[in-house]
């Protein structure tokens, strides 16, 4: 079978097979699919999440940086929620369809049942995080500051804590080069305690994410 594409521009007839158009159409049905992408900074790295929603198949599916963590073809309900682990600690995600007025959708991404700005809201009081490179290498280093545990590139490092005068220092290493924050107070209560990390004797800044 052979199908017919006239291109508005030029009016030129180009014949091509009709499992060719299906291929394209396929294709650009699966672009159209796509109705919110986010990014959610967790200690273990930056998380992208796609999600496609078929508003005439009612298909749901969940993307986790690339891999196809939820798929369901056929949903009679348009509403509703698609709960999932996102990173190496499992951390809860939940997708919330809502509709807005007739075919209209909204698309809402919770993190441990908060909604993302108040989660990362939350996340920036409880962590401080640092972008370096190193050897020509890049690297993301995050601290938990509840439990004072360091990730780096999506890896839990080993530490070493100690007391020193002024406050503490938690020392790890990244590939050979001597690794340190220091803890100290800032005197002032609304501030509470100064992390600084120190790589190879220099400070490096902190990251806003």
């Amino acid at each position: 079978l052979k199908a017919i594409l006239v291109t508005m521009a030029s009016r030129e007839e180009i014949t091509v097979c009709e499992d060719e158009v299906r291929s394209r159409y396929s294709h650009l049905e699966k672009m159209t699919d796509l109705v919110a992408v986010w990014e959610v900074a967790l200690s273990d790295g930056v998380h992208k999440i796609e999600f496609e929603h078929g508003t005439t198949s009612g298909k749901r599916v969940v993307y986790v940086d690339g891999k196809e963590e939820i798929r369901k073809e056929w949903m009679f309900k348009l509403v509703g929620k698609e709960t999932f682990p996102v990173g190496v600690s499992k951390t809860k995600a939940t997708i919330n369809i809502d509709a807005v007025s007739g075919f209209a959708y909204e698309y809402t991404l919770e993190i441990n049942g908060k909604s993302l700005k108040k989660y990362m809201e939350n996340r920036s009081k409880t962590t401080n995080t640092w972008v370096l490179s190193l050897g020509g290498t890049d690297y993301r280093v995050v601290l938990e500051k509840d439990t004072m545990d360091v990730w780096c590139n999506g890896r839990k490092m080993e530490t070493a804590g100690e007391f020193v005068e002024d406050g503490t220092e938690t020392h790890f290493s990244v590939d050979d080069h001597s690794c340190c924050i220091k803890a100290v107070s800032s005197g002032k209560r609304k501030e509470g305690i100064i992390h600084t990390l120190i790589v190879d004797d220099r400070e490096i800044p902190e990251a806003v994410e």
